[in-house]
């Protein structure tokens, strides 16, 4: 299961491998900040409060964006985090705006 909170909608779906948490969330029609949907923005910035695991490792994209702390500490970026493996995914919309 994965569940996506955007800033005034939740819900939960069921996992899909191969896209990213903010193509999901466009998807199911939840209101996840973003501007680029190429990791140049950081406005789908969230924090992925358990799952991280089934996530891809972090891009390069990220690196540049999120401080290394952001990053140990489960922030994403939305549209750079593919979700690998299936399994329970929670991640919470954090915009910096």
């Amino acid at each position: 299961m994965i569940e996506l909170r955007g800033r005034t909608k939740n819900i939960v779906i069921e996992p899909e491998t191969g896209k990213s948490i903010l193509e999901l969330a466009m998807e199911h029609n939840v209101d996840w900040g973003f501007s680029c949907t190429r990791g140049t923005c950081a406005r789908c910035r969230c924090y992925v409060e358990t799952g991280r695991e089934l996530l891809s490792e972090p891009t390069d994209a990220e690196w540049a964006r999120l401080d290394e702390e952001e990053l140990e500490e489960g922030y994403r970026l939305g549209c750079q985090a593919v979700v690998t493996k299936l399994g329970t995914l929670k991640a919470l919309n954090k915009t910096y705006f």
